[in-house]
């Protein structure tokens, strides 16, 4: 087992300056292969959207299938996460993105003929998309030298939030001369890109294959295999007290912005460019955030990360009060910047932190909280309203993304996110 190394500080960088990442062949493979799932996963809930316009679904099809969508992929990531590190990272990425391309002209088939079989191919789309995270998270610690590792998740979720406004607006675009069918199919080819993009690395701290076991070996179950990850994370306390912080922010933060900030552009301001202005001031924010993290390394990452995230709460706070739409904007802007400012170090400290043959099971671990709770804020937070009214909910949700992250930054190694030698916790 590895043992923790402290994050390195500017003093102890190497003298001689690396290369640029986007000078690495093998590392511009995997983030052209992470860009076109994020494209092939952002246009495809706003494809669907045009079916309902031309008639093609109904509006509660949508809804089942944006659904199926999500049990699939809430579904694969831990399957996923103990695949990756049982066998090739690799080979998941390609799997994963095989399943998906061959869904989606399954998708486009039912459209209007059978619910059941769109639902279907839905699910398993959405498990091609969830299988791919962990991998493609673990896949980057093989890709990327320890000490280029930060630029390229930099580079990573810059990817992400492009993706986000580039895959609907495209689909919007090539809607006006291709139907959905075509559209759909243009998804699947996407994904086939992502599929087929990547190359395998080397484990960091493992010699290749050290995940398989050795001849005659007995394989330990699935549950037993995802309990080792769970242990793993365990010996972070970091990890598991930024993991609360960041599940809990998505669950009152995000879910503030998908149901009460249209709430409240409608009712408060009359107008849906308050929306559309904070949605976009985020985006604008985020990679704006992203852009800085790929040059900048803070003396405590750690608490520089969990402050970013804590930024999310201004959010929220902004819609208490009635103040300038500029103001709404603005305090969205830096929600936008500072989850930049926690994702790039978070992502990093896991590939640093965590023990090689583990790190696609923690990751899955991340992505099964962070974003598996999300729905379910997003389902509490309109009766929630209703029954307290919308201040004194999105007073709480603010309240819970400022004091969640700080509460965090109490816990052993969040200083760093690293435990230093000797100070980490038994499994």
């Amino acid at each position: 087992m590895p043992t923790p190394s402290a994050f390195p500080t500017a003093a102890e960088s190497p003298p001689v300056k690396q290369p640029s990442i986007l000078l690495d062949l093998a590392f511009l493979r995997l983030w052209a292969g992470a860009t076109a799932s994020g494209l092939a996963t952002w246009a495809l809930p706003f494809v669907l959207g045009l079916a309902v316009f031309e008639r093609t679904l109904t509006a509660t099809d949508l809804g089942l299938l944006l659904a199926a969508r999500t049990v699939g992929f809430l579904a694969a990531v831990p399957v996923a996460g103990v695949l990756a590190d049982r066998h090739s990272r690799r080979g998941v990425v390609l799997w994963a993105g095989l399943a998906s391309a061959a869904a989606a002209p399954v998708i486009a088939a039912g459209l209007g003929r059978s619910v059941l079989l769109t639902a279907a191919a839905a699910a398993v789309a959405g498990a091609g998309q969830g299988a791919c995270r962990p991998a493609y998270q673990a896949l980057t610690a093989e890709v990327v030298d320890a000490g280029r590792r930060q630029q390229a998740n930099a580079a990573m979720t810059l990817a992400v939030r492009v993706t986000t406004l580039v895959g609907p607006s495209s689909a919007a675009l090539l809607a006006v001369f291709l139907d959905t069918w075509a559209l759909l199919v243009g998804i699947g080819l996407l994904w086939l890109v992502a599929a087929c993009a990547p190359v395998t690395g080397a484990r960091p701290g493992a010699a290749e294959g050290t995940s398989e076991p050795a001849a005659g070996a007995v394989r330990a179950s699935f549950l037993a295999e995802f309990a080792e990850g769970v242990r793993e994370a365990r010996r972070h306390p970091w990890f598991l007290a930024g993991l609360g912080a960041l599940t809990a922010v998505i669950a009152t933060g995000y879910s503030a912005t998908g149901v009460a900030l249209p709430l409240v552009s409608r009712d408060e301001y009359g107008t849906e460019v308050v929306l559309a202005g904070a949605m976009t001031a985020y985006t604008a924010g985020a990679l704006g955030g992203a852009l800085l993290m790929a040059r900048w390394r803070p003396r405590s990452p750690g608490w520089a990360a969990l402050t970013g995230l804590a930024a999310y709460g201004f959010a929220p706070l902004s819609l208490v009060f009635p103040v300038h739409p500029v103001v709404v904007m603005a305090a969205y802007a830096v929600a936008g910047i500072g989850i930049e400012l926690f994702n790039v170090p978070w992502f990093t400290a896991a590939q640093r932190e965590v023990a090689p043959d583990k790190l696609a099971r923690v990751s899955s671990l991340d992505f099964l909280l962070s974003y598996g709770l999300a729905p379910l804020g997003l389902a509490l937070i309109a009766p929630a309203i209703d029954a307290f009214g919308a201040t004194a909910v999105l007073a709480g949700c603010a309240l819970v993304c400022f004091a969640a992250p700080a509460t965090a930054a109490l816990a052993t190694g969040a200083r760093a996110f690293s435990v230093p030698r000797g100070r980490g916790t038994t499994p």
